[in-house]
């Protein structure tokens, strides 16, 4: 068993114990593999050991590895993870399934325009107003997801966060229940909450797409 597959196979243990704890179904939570800085070989090798959802952050990096995989047959379904520049849409619709970070209308506007279907997103929420991360400040997100229902091509799945740096991810767990809180308030689906160092957690406050590079693909290739 290569080192992808045994991280993979570590990961999938580690959330179904999160899932047991918690009363939750791992049938409700995606794993995306976060592949930013890796090859296209470890993309294909983690997808042949069953992973089929993988994320990335910059649109020129990840649109070499797609089209590459894609000539390779291997599909799988790639969200954008990273902050979208309005200029970079156009792209982003043709290499990207769901995208995980709109957090503006200027944004959502060139979306709309430009998409040609129902574009998956996931609103973006800066919940410890962390001042070098994107997103809304929680208090502006229901009437943010309502303007979004005016765009014919937006499809709102849930909601989206990045939680602050920390040694003990019980230090984020406040973080997690807010956003899912808020979630639940607005009637929306999904929860994309939880790295490597914190997915655990986020799975017990009812994440339902964990975001793991590092313990699957090992420490990034600069």
């Amino acid at each position: 068993m290569s080192d992808i597959a045994a991280n993979l196979r570590d990961v999938r243990t580690r959330m179904a114990a999160a899932c047991e704890r918690s009363g939750r179904s791992r049938r409700d939570i995606t794993l995306v593999g976060i592949s930013k800085t890796h090859p296209a070989g470890a993309v294909a090798e983690a997808y042949a050991a069953g992973l089929h959802d993988f994320g990335e952050n910059r649109i020129q990096e990840a649109a070499a590895k797609i089209i590459a995989l894609r000539a390779q047959g291997v599909t799988p379904r790639w969200h954008l993870v990273g902050h979208l520049q309005r200029n970079k849409v156009p792209a982003a619709l043709d290499l990207f399934d769901i995208l995980h970070s709109v957090d503006s209308e200027q944004l959502a506007v060139a979306l709309d325009v430009r998409a040609e279907h129902p574009v998956k997103v996931l609103v973006e929420v800066n919940v410890a107003g962390e001042e070098t991360k994107h997103g809304l400040a929680p208090a502006e997100v229901p009437g943010f997801v309502r303007n979004l229902g005016r765009f014919p091509n937006i499809d709102v799945l849930g909601l989206m966060t990045v939680a602050p740096y920390v040694d003990d991810p019980e230090d984020v767990r406040g973080v997690f229940r807010e956003l899912r809180r808020l979630r639940d308030r607005l009637g929306l689906r999904e929860l994309s909450m939880g790295m490597s160092g914190d997915f655990e957690v986020a799975i017990e406050e009812g994440s339902t797409l964990v975001r793991v590079g590092r313990a699957i693909f090992g420490p990034r290739a600069v």
